[in-house]
């Protein structure tokens, strides 16, 4: 595929060391950030992230994704936790955003395809189904987040991290001189800064906490929340149920403005249904083995993975699983392949 790469710089070392790698491969490579309105005021402007292009001879163009980003990202996280669910973000803001409106800005400015700073790798092409693999630093790979990554999207991706560690990386910037403008690690809510997510959503939505009852596994009233929007599956915290164990949230009951605790044991479960799956390696014809990951700190664990039509699934766990949680993702490998993934349901 001609033409020039566009890298996604987003002012820290990832992106910073890609922009440098893909420098040292080809001559035609031009930085790209992108505003999602959520930015601190000394991080709004272009400068910082200008001086990256001049630490590398590259230009670096700013758009401003702030409507998209609100509408595709925020949008989202906020009506996952009116439905009682744990939003990622980042599933949605990898393929909407930045392999979405970010990718077609780049076209615009002539791009053939977008690298980032992500640790993964792509292989395939030339007549085969692209595949997106694990990265080799097994501390860091985002290949979770990246799930949700079409074909089309796939061909157009460059990932220059995806075959070192963090611990190269580090070193490669500094033995390079290469300067990040900020030192803070991504995250997996980018936009929250400097409060807590309950606090973000009551002033995002404008909505009226409301209280309710807490109840135990068998309906019996043990307590009062103060709204809904506080708690996830598998929480411990904040539950304040005096019991002979801790309580731990095991389900999130929007209709009735219910929050259902339970004990420990009370939390595992052997199966989920998995919906909206975007199956990478193509759609199985029958039941297969799969490990699953059900959340990004999580470790992927064997399980059988049976196709309800084209992109929903029944996932059978071969060791019971705690706080499988409706709103995250469940993504499915075959050794450090990608297989695909989608959103756990209750």
């Amino acid at each position: 595929m001609s033409g020039p790469i566009a890298i996604a710089v987003s002012g820290g070392v990832d992106s910073l060391v890609s922009a440098y790698l893909l420098k040292k491969q080809q001559s035609d490579v031009f930085g790209i950030h992108f505003l999602t309105g959520y930015e601190k005021p000394a991080e709004a402007g272009s400068a910082g992230i200008k001086a990256l292009g001049r630490q590398l001879d590259i230009p670096v163009v700013v758009v401003d994704l702030k409507v998209q980003f609100k509408a595709l990202v925020v949008d989202y996280f906020t009506a996952a936790y009116r439905n009682g669910e744990t939003p990622n973000p980042c599933l949605v803001c990898n393929p909407a955003i930045k392999f979405g409106a970010l990718l077609d800005e780049a076209r615009q400015l002539g791009a053939s395809r977008l690298a980032t700073g992500h640790y993964a790798r792509v292989e395939g092409g030339q007549g085969t189904r692209y595949r997106l693999r694990r990265g080799v630093d097994e501390t860091k790979d985002q290949s979770y987040f990246l799930s949700r990554l079409t074909q089309d999207q796939l061909m157009c991706a460059c990932f220059p991290l995806g075959t070192l560690t963090k611990v190269k990386v580090k070193a490669l910037a500094a033995a390079k001189g290469l300067q990040p403008v900020t030192q803070q690690e991504s995250q997996d809510v980018c936009f929250i800064r400097d409060a807590r997510y309950a606090d973000f959503l009551v002033r995002t939505t404008g909505a009226c906490p409301q209280p309710g009852d807490i109840v135990d596994t068998a309906g019996h009233r043990v307590g009062t929340h103060n709204g809904l929007h506080q708690y996830t599956v598998g929480q411990r915290r904040g539950i304040n149920c005096p019991a002979s164990q801790a309580y731990y949230v095991v389900r999130i009951d929007t209709r009735r403005n219910r929050l259902v605790v339970g004990f420990k044991e009370e939390l595992t479960v052997d199966s989920c249904r998995v919906l909206d799956i975007n199956w990478i390696a193509g759609v199985p014809d029958g039941p297969m083995q799969a490990d699953t990951r059900i959340r990004y700190r999580h470790e992927a664990v064997p399980a059988t993975v049976s196709p309800v039509g084209l992109d929903c699934a029944v996932v059978r766990f071969d060791q019971p699983q705690a706080a499988v949680t409706p709103g995250q993702g469940a993504v499915f490998y075959r050794g450090d392949e990608v297989i695909g993934g989608g959103w756990i349901v209750s």
